[in-house]
Formats: structure tokens, sequence, C-alpha cells
């Protein structure tokens, strides 16, 4: 592994706000793209440091190569997890970084953070269905898909979960 994951410093909200909310809207993952107004939230990263655990990827010469967002059941940045439960929110990889296993070393990582937790149960995770590639992680890692709790956090934009039973 040519990275390490590590929590987010200060000097680092600039550039994963911008990774996110770049990657989110190169993907296509944004219902009304460069006016969505879900952009502000993915480039706050500040907040969400304040509010919940952020975690980034970074190579040997410190350069970013994507983060995630993890919390716990019950709290500002959980959207479907619930006491018990721990999720992950905004995984990124720059392109530059994709196919290299920074994606799956960071929810590798959350699921660590989770099963840390005393009380936690299992981990969950809310994706997009065209986020193939991210889906082959979760399944290799073990999360099976949880259709009753799929969701729309806007019309006519479903989100698929995932769950991890520990």
């Amino acid at each position: 592994m040519d990275f390490t994951i590590r929590a987010v410093r200060p000097e680092d909200f600039e550039a994963l706000g911008e990774l996110t909310a770049g990657t989110y809207l190169d993907d296509g993952l944004l219902k009304y793209g460069a006016e969505d107004s879900y952009l502000h939230v993915l480039r706050d990263t500040a907040r969400r440091a304040r509010e919940s655990e952020v975690l980034v990827a970074e190579d040997a010469d410190e350069r970013l190569l994507g983060g995630v967002t993890f919390a716990t059941g019950s709290t500002p940045w959980a959207d479907i997890a619930i006491e018990g439960e721990a999720e992950f929110r905004m995984l990124v990889v720059s392109r530059e970084a994709r196919g290299r296993g920074v994606g799956e070393a960071l929810v590798r990582a959350c699921i660590d953070r989770a099963r840390a937790l005393p009380g936690c149960r299992r981990i969950v995770l809310s994706t997009d269905a065209t986020m193939v590639s991210a889906h082959r992680i979760y399944e290799r890692l073990g999360f099976v898909r949880t259709p009753d709790r799929d969701w729309e956090p806007i019309p006519d934009h479903r989100l698929r979960t995932y769950s991890l039973e520990f």
C-alpha cells in the first residue's frame, strides 16, 4: 500500500471539500449538477470534522487521494444509521488514485472504527445505483443489500443501502 489513512486535519479541509464536491459532480451523482444545493454540504469538511469523524487517504508525498465521513447512529451525519449502528458517507477517491485500493482501505478503516465502538452491531451505508465499482468493494467486504432501507434524499433520487453485521 503506497498510501496511509489518517484523520483529516484543518489544512486538508478545503482540498477534501473540493475533491468531494468535484467527485460528485464529475461522477454525475448530483441531480441538479453544478446548481445542486448539496454542493455546499460536500464542500464543508470543517463542519463534518466537528460533528463526525473524517478520514483521508494520502500518498507518501502527502497528496490527498480520498476521504470519507464516519458517523455513529442517531447523530447529525447519520442518514440511515440508528442507535447501535455506524455509517459512512461521502466516500470519494480522486480519479488518479482509483484502482489502487484507496476506497477499500477507507471502507476498512470505517469498519474497524465501527467494530471498536461499544454496543455497535453493524455498519450501514447508502449508495447511488450507478456506483457499481463501489458496490463490488462493499460486497467483497461482506456488506449485504438492505432494500427495505433504501430511501430518497430528494424526490426521484433513490439510494440503495447496504449493511455489515458484526
